[in-house]
């Protein structure tokens, strides 16, 4: 098993806990512990919130003429009609859904929570380089939750115009027949963008200054590695997508025509601007979750990473790859083939760097000695679903095949395999991995082994129908297919998809039960409970205060040597560094 040794420097503590109220110490805090709980709990609200929308819009697709929900005294008369989802209102679900997924539950819960929690403890430091910044980094995301839960209780509505906002349509209010709900919208984008760039300089900074003595780069786990990259793709792409919505908002109050052709502007600008934002986002969503799988599977094999270096090179490469091939969501705007072929060649190269960490994945399992817990689980499901969501991305990449599959739901399942079986499965993963670190309890084995399966199992008959009735033409943001005489006969396969999508939904249940419950009555974790190998493990847990009393030494990285298992005295007998001292029993 790979291993960190560390060793005190005598170097003396640089925050010393004392007497704080509660405000100071558990809502405006500036510890990043506290803060990466507070992003956790935002997070997971949002998460349901999320859910919910998909269920009323699943509901509306599987059975368009069944009759009234119990809606009427929640949402305004002009989204619902006696109970019934309009068409207006299921738009704005259609947005919404996608907008609170990516920027409130998703990409927050990513970096915000495991940026905040791991960096110091994974680097041997004390805490984040800007502590009150990282506490604004927090505050910010907070009005952003409170404009787009208002802008559905406004009149006009939530945003109804897609979550990716296309203008003219966005750019124009009495088209949509949404004014302030989208503005609500754009305004709480421009306070998460203010949110992602306050909490990259803050991973930045920390990450490049703030290692332990010894924590070379070459040194750093794959976690750390991944979290600075994504915090490097965030800083340059996030101010990008702010600027658009500032336009978007003027266009809408004061009369500019950044993207109304009327006025000399250009629709399409607003596509450029959207995916040179959008198409990072989707590797903001996605590196972080190799990171931690690269670790659970790691531990959970009782085997070094099996190499090292190919995986931070191919993080590296995806992170420069994922700027130069936003063209491929417009392959039908219009534009020039040879263009088209520049970013048909760049996506399909990106498939390369991907491709050498799932290989890399299956070959640190290969003859490993298998622990399948949870975490475990978690971490081998993002591997396959990853798999099936990066191949039929292959065919997105294709300009002749994605002019057919574009806009329909082939399109939908692509992204809920890459995004859901991919992030939220390695979000899952890593709560329960990190949990007994976080609050000194162990989350309950049975029931995650139940919550898992039950995941697994109803994302597949969720998400893996859609290529299928994408393939035969559903469209996207459609509100009703039995008009149309190219979707008869798929009605049934809608009703599983939903039915499937209510168990999925319901599965979430058991983990927040788990979630909770565990916090008093999970059994008290020791501080090293995997027998993992990185810093944080040498802690208590959970971390007191500033998180070590002497900042420690590292003399090994997590891949620099090997050997068959944490107790073989015989191994530990023969390798063994005699001028090596670890400060944690069980560590090597």
């Amino acid at each position: 098993m790979a291993t960190i040794v560390a060793e005190a420097t005598g170097q003396a503590i640089l925050h010393e806990e004392h007497e704080q109220s509660f405000l100071r110490k558990y809502i405006f805090s500036t510890d990043h512990k506290v803060i990466a709980i507070q992003f956790l709990i935002y997070t997971l609200f949002f998460l349901m919130i999320g859910g919910l929308l998909a269920m009323l819009m699943r509901y509306q697709i599987a059975w368009p003429a069944r009759g009234e929900l119990p809606l009427g005294g929640i949402f305004p008369e002009s989204m619902v009609a006696s109970g019934y989802i309009l068409p207006e209102f299921y738009n704005a679900l259609v947005t919404m859904h996608g907008s609170v997924m990516v920027f409130l539950a998703i990409m927050p819960m990513l970096v915000g929570v495991w940026a905040n929690y791991l960096i110091p403890l994974q680097l041997g430091t004390h805490d984040m380089a800007f502590p009150r910044l990282n506490m604004l980094s927090f505050w910010a995301m907070v009005p952003a939750g409170i404009l787009t839960l208002a802008s559905f209780f406004v009149v006009g509505g939530a945003a109804g115009a897609g979550w990716t906002l296309y203008a003219p349509l966005s750019a124009r209010p009495d088209l949509t027949g949404v004014g302030l709900g989208q503005i609500l919208w754009l305004a709480a984008l421009v306070f998460i963008g203010l949110s992602s760039i306050l909490g990259s300089v803050n991973y930045i900074t920390t990450t490049i200054n703030m290692r332990a003595p010894g924590m070379t780069w070459m040194r750093m786990p794959l976690t750390i590695w991944s979290l600075f990259i994504t915090a490097i793709l965030a800083l340059l792409a996030m101010p990008v997508l702010s600027a658009a919505g500032i336009m978007l908002i003027f266009d809408q109050t004061i009369g500019t025509s950044f993207f109304l052709p009327e006025g000399g502007g250009q629709p399409l600008l607003w596509q450029h601007l959207f995916w040179f934002f959008g198409h990072p986002e989707v590797y903001i969503l996605i590196l972080p979750a190799m990171g931690f799988t690269s670790e659970i599977l790691s531990v959970g094999s009782r085997k070094p990473v099996f190499g090292y270096k190919a995986m931070v090179l191919a993080l590296v490469s995806i992170a420069f790859l994922g700027f130069i091939v936003w063209g491929h969501h417009m392959f039908q705007s219009g534009m020039n083939p040879m263009l088209g072929l520049t970013f048909t060649v760049s996506t399909l190269f990106i498939a390369v760097p991907s491709a050498i960490k799932t290989f890399n994945w299956m070959g640190t399992m290969w003859r490993g000695n298998l622990q399948l817990h949870s975490a475990m689980l978690f971490a081998i499901g993002f591997v396959a679903m990853f798999a099936i969501g990066g191949l039929s991305g292959v065919f997105m990449a294709s300009t002749p095949v994605d002019i057919y599959i574009h806009d329909t739901y082939f399109i939908v399942a692509h992204i809920h395999y890459v995004l859901f079986g991919g992030s939220l499965f390695a979000l899952f993963g890593a709560i329960y991995f990190w949990y007994p670190k976080m609050f000194g309890r162990m989350m309950n084995e049975t029931m995650g082994k139940i919550h898992f399966w039950l995941t697994f199992v109803f994302f597949n008959l969720v998400f893996f129908p859609m290529h299928g009735v994408g393939m035969v033409g559903m469209m996207r943001r459609i509100y009703d297919s039995t008009g149309y005489a190219h979707l008869q006969g798929i009605e049934d396969t809608n009703a599983i998809i939903t039915w499937a999508a209510f168990g999925l939904f319901a599965s979430g249940f058991l983990f927040a039960f788990n979630f909770f419950w565990s916090l008093k009555k999970g059994r008290k974790a020791e501080a090293n409970p995997w027998n993992a190998t990185t810093l944080e493990w040498q802690t208590p847990s959970p971390p007191k205060h500033g998180n070590w009393e002497e900042i420690p030494v590292v003399y090994h990285g997590p891949h620099e040597y090997s050997h068959p298992d944490v107790e073989d005295k015989d191994w530990l007998a023969q390798n063994e560094r005699p001028d090596v001292v670890s400060p944690a029993a069980g560590s090597h």
